[in-house]
């Protein structure tokens, strides 16, 4: 039986640059009964020890650094004992909520197995310098954080971000993903690479 993709939706704050504001993410869960992989743990890591259950957690990916998508990254770590993957470029947004580091440093290219499934990552950034989506082709599917959303690409007027980067990450990296590629955001509904095509100008 093919790997899962499961949901959880936590809430919590996100803070940058003197702002903060309430927030729901998208936690993403692709396993099977005995096995799964998380992408971002946001705001609750209680919430998402239960949804993990007795599985072993193969990694924990983080999208990019910023706080609401890695806020309960470090209790999960220590409950779960789930190995952290997050790309360097972002370790200055790590670095203000941990004294210690990421277990591993993710890079373009780098692949995981789990439950007969391979994710790719992807390096995407403009919404923040790491930021880094996963692609699992058998799946149909890809996990893109906060760089491309139901409507369009992520936001882009904070700091260490860009929007022409981002719109050059959409365009060479995801919009040449099969139209019917299903997206699973970092928050909000998913869309397809087809109908996010006239969003990206």
């Amino acid at each position: 039986m093919p790997a899962r993709i499961e949901r959880l939706v936590t809430s919590g704050t996100f803070s940058l640059d003197g702002g903060t504001w309430d927030v729901d993410n998208n936690v993403w869960l692709v396993g099977d009964d005995e096995e799964v992989l998380v992408i971002d743990a946001a705001h609750d890591a209680a919430a998402l020890v239960e949804a993990v259950g007795d599985r072993r957690v193969v990694a924990l990916i983080c999208t990019h650094g910023h706080n609401d998508h890695i806020n309960a990254a470090g209790d999960f770590r220590d409950a779960a004992k789930a190995p952290v993957w997050l790309n360097p470029a972002d370790r200055m947004l790590w670095d203000t909520q941990y004294d210690v580091s990421p277990d591993h440093e993710l890079a373009d290219g780098t692949t995981f197995e789990v439950a007969g499934t391979t994710l790719r990552a992807i390096h995407t950034p403009g919404h923040s310098p790491g930021s880094t989506c996963l692609y699992a082709e058998d799946l149909n599917a890809v996990f893109t954080g906060d760089t491309l959303f139901h409507g369009g690409p992520g936001a882009t007027g904070r700091s260490y971000s860009d929007k022409p980067t981002i719109l050059e990450s959409i365009r060479s990296k995801l919009l040449t993903l099969p139209p019917d590629t299903i997206v699973h955001t970092g928050h909000g509904d998913t869309t397809t690479i087809a109908a996010e095509v006239a969003n990206i100008s």
